[in-house]
């Protein structure tokens, strides 16, 4: 379940794809059983300045959190009291997924970065080209989970992503993940994901 993360969360864009355990306990048809949700946006103005750590809830998230036959109740309900915490993230089964960005093309490689385990939030993201085997080009954060690299010449895929981790450091590499021929708005499963 996803939710947008008020400035304290989304840390301008590195904390999307963090992960968070949340509750609602004091309106009546809150269940007091806490959910999982992925900071994937960022909430701007109003009440998400003002808050240290608000959460925009999807209308999922709300009705999980939710006693039986009362989530379109606590939908309704508006601002809500919630309790939360960090927690490491897992998608059991899924591996990290890379989307193409539809703007990407022999110049200008973008990426939506998907599904890591462990931490969630990228602190870098580097490429290495087919042909330079020794050398990472640094790609910059675009917007949230979407990192780019504006290239001098022409790339030469396949493409290998290295991935940093931002609270452990940890990284992971998704060797050849892009391949040759790759395209725009495709999206591109890699065979690695971070330990949990």
């Amino acid at each position: 379940m996803v939710s947008a993360g008020g400035p304290s969360l989304f840390k301008s864009g590195k904390g999307c794809g963090a992960c968070y355990q949340v509750k609602c306990t004091e309106n009546a048809a809150c269940s007091g059983n806490p959910v999982t949700v992925i900071i994937t946006d960022e909430c701007p103005g109003g009440p998400c300045v003002a808050e240290s750590a608000h959460f925009d809830l999807s209308g999922t998230a709300f009705g999980a959190m939710a006693s039986p036959g009362k989530a379109d109740e606590l939908r309704n309900a508006g601002v809500l009291q919630i309790q939360h915490q960090r927690v490491e993230c897992n998608f059991p089964g899924v591996k990290v997924t890379f989307h193409v960005d539809s703007g990407s093309n022999p110049n200008y490689f973008a990426t939506l970065v998907e599904y890591e385990d462990g931490d969630g939030e990228l602190s870098a993201v580097n490429l290495k080209q087919a042909l330079d085997s020794d050398s990472w080009l640094p790609m910059q954060q675009s917007w949230g989970a979407v990192w780019k690299l504006d290239s001098a010449g022409q790339l030469r895929a396949p493409f290998s992503i290295k991935l940093t981790s931002l609270d452990s450091g940890k990284t992971l590499v998704a060797n050849n993940v892009i391949p040759a021929g790759w395209q725009p708005g495709q999206t591109y499963r890699s065979v690695v994901n971070y330990a949990v």
